[in-house]
């Protein structure tokens, strides 16, 4: 199969198959996507996980040799594909958070001027309008979206940076050589997941502005999973007696941190390998549960410990890559199909035979279920009082606060504030959605700066020696402070200040003074921590305005969805893994013969 005619191709896509990866052919589908990404065209690839999506836009990019912007949700997953791409001798860069001002540049200047094929970067990257300048000058021959289904309002995880998606064409086409008629064109997208309905097909083409439709699809089936649901009241000791029928990898998922860690100690006392997971941990504590939990069965050097059965939030998601899971077990109903299949996809990616199983308790599951309708679409006033008393908690005045970013407290504002935790946290991400503020839960947040008056203005506020001093050393080491909030390291700040006999002599004094800086209002400073953070997207309202398309719909979809993860559990006459390809659109899939509903029929008939 050779590539299109266009000029700057290297080499087929076999040949870089061949070359780069050392593969001799292509799994299903992978060739029909990568000839529709080398034609030019728009693309959305269906292909369920452990299906080779990455192989995708990497061989075509190989073989065009141009770069390719990958986006992606995940830090973690960021990292692990630059790593395998080096290990190949691919050059490829990423920028996350926690990186330099001076480590970004260096990274777009590799892109722009290097042999580099592949930039990897978060959705929310694309708000920067510097990154934006930087990026119209890279020779991008591709737009890899990694999870697309991100992008989709009906989705299970909607994260409104995916939006910015469809301008970043734009930006790069704009910015265009007149005389290179080949980069001139539109620069292609490939969206790639593993999981949507046909309403979130259609909404992913819509919001990446696709040039036309254009589907392909590899069916969802899963030959060697085993989809099972027990009823029971006694959710714990079924997992221990589950744990001891079926041996392997496991991974266990808990709706709230709190029964993680009660599940898990629980685990241990019975005399299973278990460990809990969750967005609260450090990105050092992730790393060291993920790589125990990844060696398991085999030993990790200086007698570390490994683990066995991961007890976990929705947070050890995407980007989680363990082939040889045998086993994935819901504690709690999971909000949607979606989300179900995507976790409990997550086993037997070597195609052995796993199981996956629903733990069900149809009074108090279905209870619980009504209780987090109005836990995520509290009351449209609440939110309203929500946004109003944040602003009130961070001082936020009438008509001020665009651009800044606050770290927020939860506890306390709904301590002070006299609000429900759970209704508040649902608040805020519908008040992200709408667009008033951008609302972002339990990261590890690295010490960030970001000047908020001009350098002519300093001369006006009185400013002391020693915070007259910390801003000019700010402006001199981060070139783009007055624009976007940039990271800032101690050692960097505090070396040259302790020369001289100042109160800097010290990471405390300095934030002392970063803290006094903020305080004023001459700059927004976020310390080192894990925490929320909110920035206003917006001056501060008076009114706020909850669109349709924002409450009531999303509301009604999430109810209906809901409704359809509840029926999947009551229901004891259909075939599993059909009901779940049903949902996804391919309705003409045959009986699985293992499903609990298929093994039941097989006894009654006999």
């Amino acid at each position: 199969m050779y590539l299109c005619t266009a000029k700057y191709f290297s080499m087929t896509a076999r040949e870089a198959l061949k070359t780069y990866f050392g593969y001799d052919d292509f799994r299903p589908l992978q060739e029909e996507i990568i000839q529709s990404v080398i034609d030019g065209r728009d693309t959305l690839a269906l292909m369920p996980t452990g299906g080779g999506k990455s192989l995708c836009f990497q061989v075509p990019t190989m073989a065009m040799g141009r770069l390719c912007l990958v986006i992606t949700p995940l830090i973690a997953l960021m990292k692990d594909q630059v790593e395998n791409l080096r290990r190949r001798d691919i050059h490829a860069a990423a920028i996350y958070t926690g990186m330099s001002y001076d480590q970004q540049k260096v990274a777009l200047d590799n892109c722009q001027w290097g042999p580099y094929h592949f930039l990897y970067v978060s959705p929310e990257r694309l708000e920067s309008e510097e990154f934006r300048e930087r990026l119209a000058r890279l020779p991008i021959c591709l737009i890899a979206v990694d999870e697309a289904h991100c992008i989709s309002q009906w989705g299970y995880d909607f994260r409104p940076s995916y939006l910015k998606i469809a301008e970043i064409r734009e930006v790069i086409r704009g910015k265009r050589e007149k005389g290179d008629e080949a980069r001139r064109q539109a620069v292609p997208i490939l969206a790639l997941t593993a999981t949507a309905t046909p309403d979130v097909v259609d909404d992913i083409q819509a919001r990446l502005a696709f040039r036309e439709k254009n589907v392909l699809r590899k069916s969802f089936l899963r030959q060697n999973l085993s989809y099972v649901v027990r009823q029971t009241n006694k959710k714990a000791d079924e997992i221990v007696h589950i744990l001891s029928k079926v041996p392997g990898s496991a991974i266990v998922y808990v709706r709230n941190r709190q029964r993680a860690q009660e599940l898990a100690a629980y685990l241990n006392e019975k005399g299973l390998s278990a460990d809990f997971y969750h967005a609260g941990l450090t990105s050092k504590e992730r790393a060291a549960k993920q790589e125990a939990w990844r060696a398991y069965p085999h030993p990790l050097p200086k007698g570390k410990e490994v683990t066995r059965v991961m007890v976990s939030t929705n947070a050890f998601g995407m980007g989680i890559d363990k082939p040889d899971v045998r086993m994935v077990i819901h504690h709690d109903l999971p909000d949607t199909i979606e989300a179900y299949f995507q976790e409990a996809g997550r086993a037997g990616r070597d195609e052995q035979r796993a199981f996956a199983v629903l733990l069900y308790d149809p009074a108090q599951d279905k209870a619980k279920a009504r209780k987090r309708i109005a836990d995520n679409y509290p009351p449209k006033e609440f939110v309203t009082d929500v946004y109003h008393k944040t602003c009130d908690f961070l001082g936020v005045g009438a008509g001020s606060g665009q651009g800044h970013t606050f770290m927020l407290p939860i506890n306390d504002l709904c301590r002070i504030m006299h609000l429900p935790i759970l209704q508040t946290y649902s608040a805020l991400h519908l008040l992200t959605q709408a667009g008033y503020v951008c609302f972002q839960e339990e990261q590890e947040i690295q010490p960030r700066v970001k000047i908020l008056i001009s350098q002519r203005e300093m001369n006006e506020y009185g400013l002391s020696e020693q915070q007259y001093k910390l801003l000019e050393l700010l402006m001199r080491k981060y070139s783009g402070i007055f624009t976007d909030l940039q990271y800032v390291h101690f050692d960097q700040l505090t070396t040259p200040i302790t020369n001289s006999p100042s109160p800097m002599a010290n990471r405390q004094s300095l934030d002392d003074l970063l803290v006094s800086l903020a305080q004023r209002h001459i700059i927004t400073y976020i310390p080192h921590d894990t925490a929320n953070t909110l920035t206003f997207t917006r001056e501060r309202q008076t009114d706020i305005y909850m669109p349709t398309s924002i409450y009531d719909n999303h509301r009604q979809q999430y109810i209906e969805k809901l409704k359809a993860m509840v029926e999947y559990a009551d229901n004891q006459h259909y075939c599993r893994s059909q009901l779940l390809l049903s949902y996804f659109g391919e309705t003409d899939a045959v009986t699985c013969g293992t499903c609990d509903v298929c093994r039941q029929q097989t006894k009654t008939q006999r």
